[in-house]
């Protein structure tokens, strides 16, 4: 994708059929977020936040995890009940998106996503 023209890339995933396990696992998700800027050319400036909430209506707790990251940061909201996870990933700096969501897939044990990516700050 050519970045030349724009601030930067932000990655949104939309990922289904998830490992319940993994969803719910404080844990996975820290040490997600601890790991992937670096496995992505990035450069981690915060630990990872990570909290338990119960949604609305659900049955299981869900995990939301911020890291920021120099070029901007990285965020998961999990979905237990529902198998899901919705995650982005914003940085001024190009980075391999296909390299990212590989990481997303195999770490959250799915093959089911949807991707977007947004040119942020474009300019022509």
């Amino acid at each position: 994708m050519n970045t030349t023209n724009n601030f930067g890339l932000h990655l949104t995933l939309d990922l289904s059929d998830c490992n319940i396990d993994k969803l719910t696992n404080l844990g996975v998700i820290y040490d997600f977020l601890l790991s992937v800027p670096k496995s992505i050319g990035m450069q981690i400036i915060t630990l990872p936040y990570v909290v338990k909430w119960l949604d609305k209506g659900a049955k299981i707790e869900g995990i939301s995890g911020f890291t920021m990251i120099a070029e901007s940061h990285i965020s998961i909201h999990t979905y237990p009940d529902r198998k899901y996870i919705y995650a982005d990933v914003f940085s001024c700096r190009n980075f391999h998106i296909n390299r990212t969501i590989a990481l997303f897939l195999e770490t959250f044990e799915t093959t089911q996503y949807e991707k977007r990516v947004v040119k942020r700050g474009y300019t022509s």
